[in-house]
């Protein structure tokens, strides 16, 4: 165990305490938004719900009181985690910091666990983290009972909190039972978090949690150091994405969503093929291959992890610097917070996503075809087709995210759309026309799929149109001016819009309600042009073996660049001898404003963001060392 760091007086004020544990602990001379609020609430016994975005600093938000309550003598906090990674992260990042943290899962041996219950019922631990599954078996609760009674169980925390609800994208069964905590040990303070929800989950949250006297924090969702890119999939999905990785972060880490299994590995296989270091990540891999995988990409620069939404929660890596999307996510809340794993640190960082009309066809056909009842799939229709407006918006990406999340915003000038504002068309002729040919197909009892229709429209003759007599039709032939690709980019803008719905399991086209105005001209469609935009990105340096040059995004010049590289090698080698990920001993920026600043003693160098008094103990001598000094 690390010795501990020193910490304020039980007697100190909160607010000073507060600020102490902040700047001994974690080295941060300053709490950012609503951080200081929150730590007050819970450290003095209150329930919070926090929304707080990705690299927003929510973990402070529960660590700072749960130390501060330990310090004045109340016993140990239990941090509720849904994955085992998270915990050795976490737990390892507080024990270089100077506070004793452990945590309880299926990873240990009998003997391991036992002896940190030991630990954790003599009040020793500051925070023990642990699965849900776990936190409500009756021999877990009979502990925490008994802790209850000695007074030493502090507070509770419950990360990831929308997997709560029915309607988040994350749904977890486990956590239902969560509400046990507050019937068990009312007076125990409850801090609830979450990245992602809106304001349906948030009442599904409060509710299930009974957290209904809970002081509701919320902060902007907004990460402006994320730039959003959707492009309109144009021939090869892989290509676009390869050239978009070439082009914008070569040798950069990233991760890559796919929908299905299959379509994992074989986009990995392909990246590695291509030259780029690539691993796959999905639930039917074996554990260890997994664990594997997902240990490398923490711990290695560099590496694309590609990967189903099976990889998600608890990937605190900072300098993930692109999320690319090669398939459409469920709904906005999954794409939020999918895409805010990329640029945790603050630095520029991209989200990108290719999708097209069989991606909106799969989405709503998963919906009408799934279990649940019609109330659920309503909400998840109406889920899917945010997402779809944000797709095919012509106007700023960013406003219509936060506007979903109830945040009103300028047009922020750095997403695809402000970079490059896209062509539109007056397409009411070619949607009336596209209506029309659906309309004749039903009026001969027929239905059809988007590649015989736009054969039709494109009078182009085949076997099908032949059997099926379509050349007579009125219809035949009348969208010949218009490309293959252009009837896509119109059919798909039209289900988006929901003029037609895809249909059964050929996707055959049916008109829907909204299709009448469309066809007797009373309602305009105006669409977005079927081409790709070229995304406009921050150059990149040359890499190999050449000499470190400038980088504008961490303020450093050609030297403070070299100095940089020299401390992210000095601290791989000490991650590796702590089997930690090497943000885990300090983040980029931190060591940037190493680089930058070059302290010339333990003073200054404790004074840079981010070295707290057990690193500064640990390695500020060596620190000194690398820089120089």
């Amino acid at each position: 165990m690390n010795p501990p760091v020193h910490l304020p007086s039980p007697n100190d004020d909160l607010p000073t305490a507060a600020r102490q544990v902040l700047s001994a602990v974690f080295g941060y001379t300053a709490f950012r938004g609503q951080q200081a609020e929150i730590v007050e609430q819970v450290a003095a016994g209150g329930d919070a719900l926090v929304l707080m975005p990705t690299g927003g600093g929510k973990s402070l938000c529960y660590q700072v009181p749960a130390i501060l309550r330990h310090n004045r003598g109340q016993g140990v906090a239990v941090v509720v985690s849904p994955l085992i990674a998270l915990m050795h992260d976490q737990v390892g990042a507080l024990e270089e910091a100077g506070v004793h943290a452990n945590f309880l899962n299926s990873s240990l041996t009998g003997e391991e666990a036992s002896r940190i219950e030991r630990e954790m019922m003599s009040g020793r631990l500051t925070m023990l983290y642990a699965a849900p599954e776990r936190l409500t078996t009756p021999r877990f609760l009979a502990q925490l009972a008994s802790l209850h009674e000695r007074g030493l169980l502090s507070m509770f925390a419950i990360d990831e909190a929308h997997c709560v609800s029915q309607w988040g994208h994350d749904f977890r069964s486990e956590y239902l039972q969560l509400s046990l905590l507050h019937e068990r040990f009312p007076d125990v303070p409850r801090i609830a978090l979450t990245a992602t929800a809106d304001e349906l989950t948030r009442r599904d949250i409060i509710e299930r949690l009974q957290l209904q006297d809970a002081r509701v924090f919320i902060s902007s969702f907004d990460r402006p150091n994320i730039r959003y890119l959707i492009v309109e999939k144009n021939g090869s999905p892989r290509e676009q994405l390869l050239r978009f990785i070439r082009d914008e972060h070569e040798g950069e880490a990233g991760i890559v969503y796919c929908q299905s299994r299959k379509k994992v590995e074989e986009t990995a296989d392909w990246l590695t093929s291509e030259g780029l270091n690539a691993l796959p990540y999905h639930a039917g891999l074996d554990a260890d291959v997994r664990r594997r995988h997902q240990d490398r990409f923490l711990r290695e620069d560099g590496l694309i992890m590609v990967a189903t939404i099976a990889f998600g929660m608890g990937i605190d890596k900072p300098d993930v610097r692109f999320v690319a999307h090669l398939d459409l996510p469920k709904n906005i809340e999954a794409y939020y917070q999918e895409t805010g794993r990329a640029g945790r640190d603050g630095a520029p960082a991209e989200a990108w996503m290719t999708y097209g009309l069989a991606d909106v066809v799969n989405q709503r056909r998963m919906i009408d075809e799934s279990p649940a009842d019609e109330t659920f799939k309503q909400g998840q229709r109406g889920k899917l087709d945010a997402l779809l407006a944000l797709a095919e918006a012509t106007d700023c990406r960013r406003v219509r995210l936060l506007n979903y999340f109830g945040e009103a915003s300028q047009p922020c000038g750095n997403c695809d759309n402000c970079l490059t504002p896209p062509a539109t068309w007056d397409a009411t002729e070619a949607a009336r026309k596209l209506l029309s040919c659906i309309y004749r197909f039903h009026q001969r009892g027929e239905r059809f799929g988007a590649g015989h229709l736009i054969d039709v429209l494109r009078g182009k003759t085949t076997d099908k149109t032949k059997q099926y007599q379509h050349e007579s039709l009125s219809t035949w032939g009348v969208g010949a001016d218009l490309s293959e690709q252009q009837w896509r980019a119109v059919l798909r803008q039209l289900i988006a819009l929901g003029h037609v719905a895809a249909e059964g399991e050929f996707n055959t086209l049916a008109l829907q309600d909204g299709a009448r105005a469309v066809l007797k001209g009373e309602v305009e469609v105006r669409l977005r042009e079927a081409e790709e935009k070229k995304p406009r990105g921050r150059m990149k340096a040359s890499r190999g073996g050449a000499k470190p040059k400038a980088d504008p995004a961490l303020g450093l010049d050609a030297e403070a660049a070299e100095r940089f590289e020299a401390l992210k090698a000095w601290r791989t080698e000490v991650a590796k001898e702590h089997g930690l990920p090497g943000y885990v001993i300090f983040h980029n920026t931190t060591l940037a404003e190493m680089a930058r600043v070059v302290p010339g003693d333990l003073t200054e160098l404790g004074e840079i963001s981010g070295v707290g008094a057990k690193k500064l103990e640990a390695y500020g001598r060596e620190i000194l060392r690398v820089l120089g000094r």
